[in-house]
């Protein structure tokens, strides 16, 4: 099984630093960075990957609809995580031994672009029991990190 995570313009040096350091413990083998997200070399994401970006295979494309188009065809399964009317619960998300997984976490404020969306083959959310409607963003790709292994 193949496991990557695409990061859509999220902002901060510091959630992206963090989405490195969950992807490698939760196993996966690549991050995609697009639009304006922040990638290495850079001190402020190395401080909370704690060296994973040096490891853990990345990329970086501005535009991240062509990406997910040509992953898509090599057989991925593209998830993304966002509260939406289609939206699942990602306890619900299962059997994944086979599977090329690619996860998609968008922008820390406005969230998966819908162009993204509309290419996702599920889309997930975590449920939130407090009075906030999601949780910061390299919180929410971890939870549904490990949940994909």
């Amino acid at each position: 099984m193949s496991k990557i995570i695409l990061l859509d313009s999220i902002r901060s040096m510091q959630n992206v630093g963090a989405i490195f350091r969950n992807a490698d413990g939760a196993g996966f083998e690549k991050v995609i960075l697009t639009g304006y997200c922040p990638y290495p070399p850079r001190g402020e994401i190395g401080k909370t990957a704690l060296g994973a970006e040096t490891w853990i295979d990345w990329e970086y494309f501005s535009e991240p609809v062509g990406i997910v188009q040509q992953l898509k065809n090599e057989g991925y399964v593209v998830y993304s995580v966002e509260l939406d009317e289609r939206s699942i619960d990602y306890q619900e998300l299962q059997n994944f031994d086979d599977e090329k997984v690619c996860l998609i976490m968008g922008n820390e404020i406005s969230g998966v672009r819908q162009e993204l969306l509309d290419l996702s083959d599920k889309i997930v959310m975590i449920p939130m029991r407090g009075k906030k409607e999601s949780l910061n963003v390299s919180v929410a790709a971890g939870i549904v990190m490990y949940a994909v292994n």
